[in-house]
């Protein structure tokens, strides 16, 4: 790194096209666009009180900062960039981005954060908000706590471990996700989405894994889940119970007990989908 830089920066743009600084115990306090278009920035205790503060920058460290709520849409169109140990209380928080890391960041308002991304990777992370993920690619997650509905729409190869997710219609639209050793909550839970593939997961869902090509699910608990499955094609081993399920469109699936089975021979052809339950179930999973 050059220059370090330390102090209350005021005005827009009042860093603009900055490289090779090591920015620490700063506020931005306002002016849009700090450090717009920077690269090669080390930022340790730094605050970001306005809007814009990292657009189309590139090569970004950021330890122990707080993106405040008037910091919106701060780090958009943004290259190589890593938050950790950081607050981040804004909307809107990445869009556009390329090669992103965050680990222990705590998102207080994540709605519309991390929009049409490439290559994320998300550890040990707290977000509460709405349409979070958003058309990313090549996600990587582990020990994500995510409290907002509609997560990871339109999602492609997406990895998720470890993690806790209240959200209803998540995963929709998606491609090639799989999620190991997980909570899922929420309604609707998959559709319209091909090769999905769920381990050693819990997962509530009213009308879940409904519309999707290839989905899989390994050693999974299905509490309270209600009418799944419907025009899916699937191959499922289901720990313990699955209170209902809806017209699949073929495939296996294993479970102790469906409690209400809905096969209607004008919608689906019946036949295409087999069901293994009880005692033979667990044997067939072993």
């Amino acid at each position: 790194m050059g220059n370090t830089l330390k102090g209350n920066f005021t005005g827009e743009r009042v860093l603009f096209m900055e490289q090779g600084a090591k920015i620490t115990d700063s506020v931005f306090s306002d002016g849009e666009s700090p450090l717009k278009h920077s690269r090669d920035i080390e930022l340790t205790n730094v605050s970001f009180q306005w809007k814009y503060p990292l657009w189309y920058s590139e090569n970004i460290r950021a330890s122990h900062c707080t993106f405040y709520e008037m910091g919106r849409a701060g780090i958009w169109y943004t290259k190589n960039v890593s938050l950790t140990d950081c607050t981040y209380i804004a909307p809107k928080g990445f869009r556009r981005c390329e090669n992103v890391r965050l680990e222990r960041v705590h998102f207080e308002n994540a709605a519309e954060t991390l929009w049409q991304c490439s290559g994320v990777e998300i550890i040990s992370v707290s977000a509460k908000g709405d349409y979070f993920g958003m058309n990313s690619d090549s996600v990587e997650v582990d020990d994500l706590s995510l409290d907002g509905n509609y997560c990871f729409d339109g999602g492609r190869d997406i990895h998720v471990r470890n993690s806790r997710l209240m959200s209803k219609d998540a995963f929709w639209n998606c491609s090639n996700v799989t999620v190991e050793g997980s909570v899922i909550s929420g309604e609707y839970l998959g559709w319209n989405s091909k090769n999905l593939t769920f381990i050693d997961c819990t997962i509530e869902s009213l009308q879940g894994f409904c519309f999707i090509e290839n989905l899989k699910l390994i050693n999974c608990r299905l509490v309270n889940t209600t009418l799944a499955f419907e025009y899916s094609t699937v191959d499922a081993e289901i720990r313990g119970r699955v209170d209902s399920v809806k017209n699949p469109l073929g495939g296996v699936i294993r479970a102790e007990e469906i409690g209400e089975l809905i096969m209607e021979e004008d919608k689906v052809d019946t036949q295409k989908t087999r069901f293994i339950l009880g005692r033979a179930a667990e044997e067939s999973g072993k």
